[in-house]
């Protein structure tokens, strides 16, 4: 089986389906990037058991087969070669591979491509189309709330909720949580599931943003297909739990206020806070905010004292403030709005503009103060 192919083309590929690789893989057929020729068509596969990408390209080969190459080597070659067409002459007989270049060549032994897991068919399977920007913003809003609690696998990843009317992507941890709902993408019926992180991450990586991903899910798999990456990945088993009974209804104590301004006095008040707990006030009154933070252990402490809109009564509420952080990094709008009911309530972080079609509710949940 002999091929040739663009060398920076080939890395390009390479590289945006590398993410898949394990360092600690249960079987060492997964240290090798799959390739496949069939029709003047390379494709090559990675894959962790859980989550199989392949990437296509076009190539010059008179012959099909295929032959798992090891994935480090191959990339570490690619990686150190200026762009250049690159012959692979592969021995179907002993796997050894020989890649000839403009001044020189290297070699390496591959290994049988049949002994590669075969990846899972979709039987009965639902599909939709998402535009890549919507599901790249999707990713971007709520993959920062999962959880990393091996205990309570459901959290580590994000629930997808498909409507007729809407799609909605929630993620928590139990400390906070974040709700991000369009309702310019929707689903022919209505289905739920967990997709996990590591394979959003990766669709995230390779989204340009303008192109149209097709969905494909059942109870067990799903199948992402955009530009030319087919990432397939194995859901969550177990039941999400139920995030709306904890989205508290009435919040009559709301602060607005700039979004960047308030950030910026969290990132320094935050400095002085137990290293713990992470944990700042804030004290509201009037149209007055004023945060604090104290570190008891060292007699650390910072006060800081901000203008802003407040309606309702005054309150004093502590939060840990690397979700806070976290929450207000990722939202775009000016402003924000605090919603909040009472101080051992959570609070509700809502962007104060909204794009058209578009909804998002960050909860956070109080931390108790230190009287």
């Amino acid at each position: 089986m002999n091929f040739v192919i663009s060398s920076a083309k080939l890395l390009k590929h390479l590289q945006g389906i590398s993410g898949v690789l394990s360092t600690s893989n249960t079987l060492p057929i997964l240290d090798n990037f799959l390739f496949e020729i069939s029709d003047q068509q390379l494709t090559v596969s990675a894959s962790d058991l859980e989550t199989t990408m392949r990437t296509s390209l076009e190539i010059e080969a008179k012959e099909e087969g295929k032959i798992a190459i090891p994935a480090k080597l191959l990339l570490d070659v690619l990686k150190n070669l200026p762009d250049q067409p690159c012959t692979f002459l592969v021995d179907d007989e002993t796997y050894s591979i020989e890649i000839a270049y403009d001044n020189g060549k290297s070699k390496m032994v591959g290994f049988n491509g049949d002994d590669f897991p075969r990846v899972p068919s979709l039987d009965n399977s639902n599909s939709i189309r998402i535009s890549g920007s919507i599901l790249a913003n999707a990713i971007n809003k709520t993959l920062f709330a999962t959880g990393v609690d091996d205990l309570r696998p459901v959290m580590s990843g994000v629930f997808c909720q498909f409507s007729p009317e809407s799609i909605t992507f929630v993620a928590t941890d139990a400390h906070k949580l974040v709700r991000y709902t369009r309702t310019d993408s929707q689903a022919d019926g209505s289905s739920s599931f967990i997709l996990p992180k590591k394979p959003l991450n990766l669709v995230k990586g390779n989204l340009k943003g303008d192109e149209e991903v097709q969905l494909e899910y059942n109870d067990s798999n799903a199948v992402f297909m955009f530009n030319d990456i087919v990432l397939v990945c194995r859901l969550i088993d177990g039941k999400y739990p139920n995030y709306e009974a904890v989205i508290p209804k009435e919040n009559p104590n709301v602060l607005t206020i700039d979004r960047l301004q308030l950030l910026s006095s969290i990132k320094r008040v935050s400095i002085f806070s137990n290293k713990t707990t992470h944990q700042i006030k804030l004290k509201l009154a009037g149209s007055e905010l004023a945060l604090s933070a104290e570190d008891i252990d060292f007699a650390n402490e910072a006060n800081e004292r901000l203008t802003c809109n407040y309606a309702g009564e005054d309150m004093e509420i502590g939060f840990n403030s690397r979700f806070l952080m976290e929450m207000l990094n990722n939202i775009d709008s000016m402003e924000v709005r605090l919603e909040m009911s009472e101080s051992s309530r959570a609070g509700l972080l809502i962007p104060s503009d909204l794009q058209k079609n578009e909804d998002i509710l960050m909860l956070v949940m109080p931390v108790m103060l230190n009287r």
